[in-house]
């Protein structure tokens, strides 16, 4: 009795500290609904005059060319690699891959600097070929500048999802539309492309909630959205009013996004029978249609990542010997023992949420639980204003209660807000693969160390937790990656003149030091491939 008793202490005590954990991570959601009550101030009635419009006009049509662009370009490039022999295949699997590594902001300066007076192809039409250009080549600092360089670096997602979806799809399908008279492109439009339309919007509903997220790129090219408007309410008005009204639309435009993709799913379901399904065959083409995909394909890798990588390294080369100091490795270290940080906590509060689910039998616990992984799909912006807000209001309680006058802030401006803010927006990366290697294991091997005597606790360490090591191992890279990458969300958040890899290569580029730039720049990229290479692996081994 005396033990079951302290079973249940010890069970209360977990599910409370569970909702907490919880509770504390939807508090940007939280902040912005209960702040939307306060009354407009003025900068927000002359804000929805002149420049709410614009900020509507400029987001949705972000949206609306990324999303057509990264359609086109992801599926493709998916549909000709996963059904087409063409010289070069095997390569552009994974290469076509490669420019999720590389920051939209990144990008954005890149081309902005290739394409300059003193970029290579200006050089080379002068000096080469005699032609004197006056200005850039091509003006790509504006809105459809931005939709292409979003475009190129986030049609992978389509093309990822694309790709897994084309290789599940069973021969006999295609087979069956041949009998009933359909060529190939036919075939693609009557029945790849339908069976692939889940993975398809949900590919581009990934690409919409980067683009909601991005602040660097629109910054740099001077269009104005939502997200630079919360910037300019923050920082250049003081309004956080203002500020709280702008965020709470963008948030609304997300979760209009969620809702689409949801509606468009509906109830359907698009499989096949497995029983019957046999692997695809890759067609072979003419010689012609070979060596077209072949172009199409490094024309778009080219752009995509080998050109701009390219400038990278030829700047690396011309600055590191400046730039790469005693301060240059101290960032680095400090940027990498804050991503790491951030994954490790993320690891760790994702095992226990997933393990309080395991141990429950409370239906309702995990639709709780789901509000844990919000953070995602919701702006870094959104949530640095969603955070910062209660944090302010906590140092002004300290200072007139507990603290003096005199004392400036205690909490806010801390590397514990950043790393706090990290865990809110990139729960949902790191809880899904831990999640995954969970349900791969079953519950079957819990029960067992539960019936052998041993505790809840001595059961996840010893049993659990290193049947489950490499997936959470994964969830720790894949947010060490995303928060290297991180860009509004620190900007906001950071402690005064505290800089990462990502707000360095940011300033030094706003500051027209694009080439000093490029060595912080360097590190995220090559950082943010190691995640690519396993994730192309696991798309192969899944589907052998």
């Amino acid at each position: 009795m005396e033990i079951a008793k302290q079973r249940i202490y010890w069970w209360n005590k977990w599910m409370t500290g569970t909702l907490l954990v919880l509770l504390l991570i939807a508090t940007p959601l939280f902040t912005i609904l209960f702040k939307l009550t306060d009354p407009p101030g003025e900068s927000w009635m002359h804000l929805k005059d002149t420049l709410l419009a614009g900020y509507f006009k400029n987001t949705v049509i972000l949206l609306v060319g990324v999303g057509i662009g990264t359609f086109l370009l992801g599926v493709s490039t998916a549909w000709a690699v996963t059904n087409y022999q063409f010289p070069g295949r095997r390569y552009f699997e994974w290469l076509l891959i490669l420019p999720l590594g590389f920051p939209g902001y990144i990008m954005a300066y890149t081309y902005t600097g290739m394409l300059d007076y003193s970029g290579p192809l200006q050089a080379f039409l002068r000096n080469t070929l005699g032609f004197q250009v006056v200005g850039s080549i091509v003006d790509i600092m504006n809105l459809p500048g931005a939709i292409f360089i979003l475009s190129i670096t986030l049609f992978p997602y389509v093309y990822l999802l694309s790709r897994a979806s084309f290789l599940r799809q069973s021969r006999t399908l295609q087979e069956a539309a041949a009998l009933l008279g359909s060529n190939g492109w036919q075939t693609f439009l009557k029945v790849a492309l339908p069976m692939a339309r889940p993975a398809i919007v949900g590919g581009i509903a990934l690409a919409s909630m980067e683009v909601l997220n991005d602040y660097g790129t629109v910054k740099y090219f001077g269009v104005s959205t939502f997200t630079t408007g919360i910037f300019r309410s923050w920082f250049s008005m003081g309004d956080v009013t203002t500020a709280i009204y702008l965020a709470a639309i963008l948030m609304l435009l997300v979760f209009v996004i969620l809702l689409l993709e949801g509606w468009q799913r509906g109830h359907r379901r698009f499989s096949s029978n497995h029983s019957i399904s046999k692997p695809l065959v890759s067609v072979v083409l003419p010689t012609g249609k070979k060596w077209l995909l072949t172009f199409f394909c490094s024309t778009l890798f080219f752009l995509s990542f080998f050109a701009p990588f390219l400038q990278i390294i030829q700047w690396v080369w011309l600055t590191y010997q400046q730039s790469m100091n005693a301060d240059f490795f101290y960032l680095v270290l400090r940027s990498f023992g804050l991503a790491a940080a951030a994954g490790l906590l993320v690891a760790v509060i994702a095992v226990i949420l997933l393990y309080t689910l395991r141990l429950s039998s409370l239906p309702w616990l995990k639709n709780v639980t789901r509000i844990g992984t919000l953070g995602y799909a919701i702006p870094g912006a959104v949530i640095a204003v969603g955070i910062m807000v209660p944090v302010l209001g906590l140092d002004q309680w300290l200072r007139e209660n507990l603290l003096s006058d005199r004392m400036g802030m205690v909490i806010s401006g801390t590397i514990s807000v950043l790393i706090f803010a990290y865990i809110v927006r990139f729960m949902a990366v790191g809880y899904h693969p831990i999640d995954a290697g969970f349900q791969k294991i079953g519950i079957h091997v819990n029960e067992a160390g539960r019936l052998l005597g041993k505790s809840s606790w001595k059961t996840l360490w010893r049993i659990d937790l290193p049947l489950i090591k490499a997936s959470v191992l994964s969830g720790i890279l894949l947010v060490f990656v995303d928060v290297l990458k991180e860009l509004p969300l620190t900007l906001i958040l950071r402690p005064f003149n505290y800089h990462t890899l990502a707000t360095k290569a940011f300033d030094m580029a706003t500051n027209e030091m694009i080439a000093e730039s490029a060595n912080a720049s360097l590190i995220i990229i090559l950082t943010g491939i190691v995640p690519i290479v396993f994730l192309n692996r696991m798309i192969r081994k899944a589907n052998v």
